[in-house]
């Protein structure tokens, strides 16, 4: 049961407001603007089988970092976009976000209001974008997509077109946004489905077309491009994702520092290559390729799971984000998550007790955050609920990676059950 918290003004963000069409005007000036901003950025922009394609149609798009809107804004130029945008975008500009006719949206929550928003948008004739992932890409490949995807598509009956980010996950790595590499961007819009298409496939069959359509990896791209990456940095901050050593299996031991990752349990350490790869310096190299490595941790988690010895349990700094224009510091509260629970916060504020509880059958996926930019340069787990977001702040070092492969992958074995 959740039981809500003691704010002083207990009004939410209203979440279930219909998006206005946007503007013409801001439609070409967030195009413009766009352009501007990416003078020292090479990129390119390929459109395939797009050339009789006119609104509407539902964009789907994989994400990496703020550039992708960017560069979205020109692919689609000059047709009008809605786009599916979280909580945290409204923060201190709502009125803006309102203004670009985007569609507000908690992260991991059922809502019935965002099916009724999309229908309005293709109604009127315009683009609907919207991000299935739900989240910036941990090690540049694909993340975990949501089943109801494939229905939303076929209850609207409209073209699909699906937009990948070549390049923007190296360009801006999410576990270090803040120290950018030159990289260049390459950026395709392919129609997937047709509207005919569409009709006469069912949800399964449209849903394994977009799970295909939208498969990438950037750093198998950057080896097929020839891209180098000489920034003597490239390394730091990798160990947030890369958490679990592969020589001596230990935990949230790894630290990373200009192009090395190293493991303070056994001391083995690793180089980041030029090129993308992964080298030891001694020993076996374990895994040169950094998606392989990832998901060998979520095999790990999977296998603690399923001989019931995962369990998650810390003290959590706690803000939540129930309107847009501050976050409430909260102060600290518990945070449990197991294969049974699924989520638990609780604390106290204001000198009444809160609850949050999402059933693991409840969450796919979950919002984790590296150093957040909008609260503290820390790392972060966003719990939602329909009316209110809450960022935790563990006191246990590196462990939202994990967190998250555990969610989806707790999911996945009740949802096979």
């Amino acid at each position: 049961m959740n039981i809500e918290v003691n704010y002083k003004n207990k009004r939410y963000y209203n979440t279930a407001r219909y998006p206005i069409r946007q503007p013409l005007v801001m439609t070409a000036l967030l195009a413009l603007v766009s352009k501007i901003m990416m003078p020292r950025i090479p990129y390119k922009i390929e459109k395939i089988n797009m050339d009789t394609l006119k609104p509407p149609y539902i964009l789907l798009s994989n994400h990496m970092y703020f550039v992708d809107f960017q560069l979205s804004a020109m692919a689609t130029f000059p047709h009008r976009v809605n786009n599916v945008a979280t909580i945290d975008g409204y923060y201190r500009r709502p009125w803006l976000m309102e203004l670009l006719g985007c569609i507000c949206k908690r992260k991991f929550t059922n809502d019935l209001q965002l099916v009724r928003s999309i229908r309005r948008v293709l109604q009127r004739g315009d683009v609907l974008c919207m991000y299935p992932e739900a989240r910036y890409s941990p090690v540049g490949t694909t993340a975990i997509l949501p089943d109801s995807l494939g229905k939303l598509i076929k209850m609207n009956s409209v073209p699909v077109v699906v937009m990948l980010h070549h390049g923007n996950y190296l360009h801006t790595p999410f576990w270090n946004y803040r120290k950018k590499r030159k990289v260049p961007l390459h950026t395709t819009l392919t129609q997937i489905l047709t509207a005919e298409d569409v009709k006469a496939m069912s949800s399964d069959e449209i849903m394994a077309a977009v799970r295909t359509a939208m498969k990438y990896d950037d750093h198998r791209w950057q080896k097929e491009q020839g891209i180098l990456i000489r920034e003597p940095y490239r390394a730091e901050g990798l160990h947030k994702v890369l958490y679990q050593c592969p020589a001596c299996k230990a935990e949230h031991k790894m630290t990373s520092s200009g192009s090395r990752l190293k493991c303070t349990a056994c001391g083995k350490e690793w180089e980041f290559l030029e090129n993308g790869s992964l080298r030891a310096l001694t020993g076996k190299t374990e895994f040169e390729h950094i998606p392989d490595w990832y998901e060998w941790e979520r095999s790990q988690v999977r296998q603690q799971i399923e001989r019931g010895e995962y369990a998650f349990c810390d003290e959590v700094d706690v803000y939540s984000l129930p309107r847009c224009m501050r976050f409430e510091h909260l102060g600290k509260a518990q945070l449990r998550h197991n294969s049974e629970e699924g989520f638990v916060l609780e604390g106290e504020y204001r000198g009444k007790p809160y609850r949050v509880h999402r059933t693991p059958k409840e969450m796919y996926g979950v919002h984790i955050e590296y150093d957040y930019c909008y609260i503290k340069p820390c790392d972060c787990i966003d719990i939602s609920t329909e009316n209110d977001s809450f960022y935790c702040y563990p006191t246990l070092p590196d462990v939202v990676t994990k967190l998250s492969l555990a969610t989806e992958e707790i999911y996945k074995l009740k949802m096979n059950k």
